[in-house]
């Protein structure tokens, strides 16, 4: 008896080198949802098996076929694993991440249970190479989205989706040959300059660190963004930018120029994209650079970083980005995979990185609500978290998210080879130089 190969998709270059990114950070990634009661777990879980039925991609696992990567559609009987409910009382997904994706395996979402002592949590987890964190809220808005159709009704089965668009000629379909010429060729390449100070290389312990800022102090960041011409992501980098040079404390750095890269959300920068709800992955990085000068305050550097993110609202933002690796997987798997030695390779003969900063925005309930609970009730959310990639040296990411006027900031990283003072230190920083 024949047996018919596996169904395939494509994967785009976005998603092949968020894979590949595992060389040098965990990149899974967590949508964390805190209720004021107890969510019926049977139709949690029902509402997982239905998502991932759903979508050809969400049951795949990533592969590559014939030299050339795709997403390779998985049995039925491999999605079990994708829902757990952990017991009372254990280590909630707060302070400790739960456990990594495999994106190899597939399904690319699990949903974690946590009971807690104020309501339950819920985690859904994902794979940056999969999706990239608004895909990742879009997930679990598709996620409690069909619970409440399954508590209506237990026949309720979401709209089944067709093999989607996950690359990006959309975007580059906006530009003509020669601007996209012009862009990459003024596009400056990265440098690294500096890393966060490490105990020890290698791998240890993942962990979680935030801090969670009272309601009123986001209208004073907003305030002195308008009195000096920023945004709140202008000045919440800013203070990024002087918390690591401060906890650094390396006369090197005096004056000196140093980097940190920052995110774009394309499906913000483009019209093409406007209203993109898909898990896909839609995001770049970019450089700002400062002189670290000593004894700077917030006012002294965010008109500077104001400055750099005018100008990369501008113009073809990411389109530099996307012709590059487009050309690097254009010249097939080792292509990549000699990219990525490379870079292993200088990270490992310099110790330095730059460090990362991502904004996700605001969080509102409304995504996600109403969610009856076990007993009928309609219930409220506490609080929405992102447990941003886990880092391990050189990395080094903060990312910032808010949901009902408090700002959190929230890194994960290995303890061992980061100390876990020396994190917080760099949190308490960040706070401090915020208004």
């Amino acid at each position: 008896m024949m047996t018919l190969p596996p169904v395939r998709y494509p994967a785009p270059a976005f998603d092949v080198f968020n894979v590949h990114f595992e060389r040098i950070y965990d990149p899974t990634m967590h949508a964390v949802f805190l209720f004021d009661g107890g969510l019926d777990a049977g139709v949690l879980r029902e509402a997982t098996m239905r998502l991932i039925g759903s979508d050809p991609y969400l049951r795949s696992r990533y592969a590559e076929a014939d030299g050339r990567p795709v997403w390779e559609e998985i049995p039925r009987e491999q999605w079990e694993g994708a829902f757990a409910m952990a017991a009372a009382g254990g280590e909630e997904p707060l302070e400790t991440p739960p456990p990594p994706l495999d994106v190899r395996a597939g399904p690319q979402v699990q949903v974690g249970l946590y009971r807690g002592a104020e309501g339950d949590i819920v985690a859904v987890t994902c794979h940056h190479g999969f999706c990239d964190a608004s895909g990742a809220m879009s997930l679990a808005r598709d996620l409690f989205a069909i619970y409440r159709g399954i508590a209506a009704d237990p026949a309720f089965s979401p709209a089944p989706r067709e093999a989607y668009e996950r690359g990006t000629d959309r975007v580059l379909a906006l530009y003509s040959a020669e601007e996209r010429g012009r862009a990459l060729a003024e596009e400056e390449p990265f440098v690294d300059r500096w890393r966060f100070p490490v105990e020890r290389t290698g791998r240890g312990t993942a962990r979680i660190a935030s801090r969670t800022l009272a309601p009123g102090r986001l209208g004073r960041i907003k305030a002195f963004g308008k009195e000096h011409g920023a945004t709140v992501n202008d000045v919440i980098l800013g203070a990024f930018f002087l918390a690591f040079a401060k906890v650094r404390s390396d006369p090197a750095d005096r004056e000196a120029p140093r980097s940190i890269l920052t995110s774009a959300d394309l499906r913000r920068r483009h019209p093409a994209l406007n209203g993109e709800k898909l898990p896909v992955n839609l995001s770049v990085a970019y450089e700002v650079t400062l002189p670290a000068g000593v004894g700077a305050e917030l006012e002294d550097v965010v008109g500077q970083v104001a400055a750099v993110t005018a100008r990369r609202k501008t113009g073809g933002t990411g389109v530099a980005s996307i012709l590059f690796y487009e050309e690097i997987v254009a010249d097939g798997m080792p292509a990549v995979r000699a990219f990525f030695e490379e870079m292993n390779g200088r990270y490992r003969t310099s110790g330095l990185k730059n460090p990362v900063f991502s904004n996700l925005g605001i969080f509102d309930p409304g995504d996600y609500l109403p969610v009856p609970g076990e007993d009928g009730r309609m219930l409220d959310l506490l609080d929405v978290r992102y447990l941003p990639c886990v880092c391990w040296p050189y990395g080094f990411l903060m990312i910032a998210s808010t949901f009902r006027d408090r700002l959190t900031l929230a890194t994960a990283y290995e303890e061992g080879p980061y100390s876990t003072a020396a994190v917080e230190r760099f949190l308490e920083c960040v706070d401090e130089y915020l208004p």
